[in-house]
C-alpha cells in the first residue's frame, strides 16, 4: 500500500511537472512570436531611414557625375560616335538625383504625417482587409463628444485590432459590427459578431495561449496563439480588453477595446506605452 501511494505521488508529481514545462514552453513560443511580429513591421519602418542616408551619401557622388557629364555633353555633344552616349548618361544622372530628391522627401516631410493616425482611420484599416469573406462588416460610429482622438500609428495596435476582426469574420453567421466612441476620457473600440458566441467554460481564459473557442473536428487555429498575440499587444498599447457575449438580439460575442484618452493620444506618458516603430 505504502509504495502504490509513493508510486502515485510519484506518478503525480511527474505529470504536473511536465505540464507545468509545456505550459512555459507555450508561453515563451507565443512571445517570441509576438516579438518577430513587430520586428518586422520595425525592420518595414527602417527602411525609410535608409533610404534618406542613402540618398545623402550619394548626393555628392553623383553630383561629380552629373558635372562631369554635363563638360562631356559640351565637348562631345555634336560627337556622331559618343554625343548620343553622353546626352543619355546626363539624363540618367539627372533622373538619379531627382528619384534621391523624393526618397529625402519622404523621411523628412512625410513622416510626421503618416506616423499619426486618426481613430476612423484606423478603424477603416482594421477592416478594410476582412470584407471580401461573405460576411457583411457593418460600421457603427457611437458617442462622440470632443475632437476626434489622432493616435499614433502603431503596428501592434493595427495588427492586434486586425486579429479580432479577423477572428470575429471567422465566427460570424453572417456579419460583424464595429462600433467606436469617444469622449473627454476614454476612447473605445468593439467588435460584435452574430455567430454562436464564447463557451462559458472557457471565458475566463480566452486570451491565454493556445486557448481556442473552436469545436468538434475544426481546424485552423480558432481563437488560440493570435488571439494571444493580439491580447497582449494591446494591453502593452495601454489598452484593456473586456471578452464578453453581448445581451444584443442576434448577437454573439463581443470584444470590447478601451484607452485612457491621454494613453491612446500620448502613448510616452505611460508605462505600458505602444510599441513607436514610426
Amino acid at each position: 500500500g505504502m509504495w502504490r501511494a509513493v508510486l502515485s505521488s510519484s506518478a503525480f508529481a511527474a505529470i504536473y511537472a511536465f505540464r507545468v514545462a509545456a505550459e512555459a514552453r507555450l508561453l515563451a513560443n507565443a512571445l517570441a512570436a509576438t516579438e518577430l511580429v513587430l520586428q518586422r513591421e520595425q525592420h518595414l519602418s527602417a527602411l525609410d531611414g535608409l533610404a534618406a542616408a542613402a540618398a545623402h551619401e550619394l548626393g555628392t557622388p553623383l553630383a561629380t557625375i552629373a558635372l562631369v557629364a554635363k563638360e562631356m555633353e559640351k565637348a562631345l555633344g555634336k560627337d556622331p560616335k559618343y554625343g548620343e552616349d553622353v546626352t543619355l548618361l546626363r539624363s540618367q544622372s539627372e533622373r538619379c538625383r531627382e528619384i534621391l530628391k523624393r526618397l529625402t522627401s519622404l523621411s523628412s516631410e512625410g513622416e510626421a504625417h503618416l506616423s499619426r493616425l486618426p481613430l476612423t482611420s484606423l478603424v477603416e484599416e482594421v477592416t478594410a482587409p476582412h470584407r471580401d469573406f461573405g460576411i457583411s462588416i457593418k460600421l457603427r460610429p457611437g458617442e462622440r463628444i470632443g475632437p476626434e482622438p489622432v493616435g499614433q500609428r502603431n503596428p501592434g495596435v493595427i495588427y492586434g485590432l486586425g486579429n479580432l476582426v479577423e477572428n470575429a469574420v471567422d465566427f460570424a453567421r453572417k456579419s460583424v459590427t464595429v462600433r467606436w466612441s469617444w469622449d473627454e476620457a476614454t476612447v473605445t473600440f468593439s467588435i460584435v459578431d452574430d455567430g454562436p458566441g464564447f463557451p462559458a467554460e472557457i471565458i475566463d481564459r480566452i486570451g491565454e495561449p493556445y486557448m481556442s473557442t473552436r469545436q468538434g473536428d475544426e481546424t485552423g487555429g480558432g481563437l488560440g496563439l493570435g488571439l494571444f498575440i493580439a491580447k497582449t499587444l494591446l494591453e502593452r498599447s495601454g489598452a484593456v480588453l473586456d471578452f464578453r457575449n453581448s445581451s444584443g438580439l442576434g448577437e454573439g460575442a463581443m470584444v470590447q477595446i478601451s484607452w485612457p484618452r491621454g494613453v491612446f493620444l500620448n502613448p510616452e506618458i505611460t508605462s505600458a506605452s505602444m510599441f513607436d516603430t514610426a
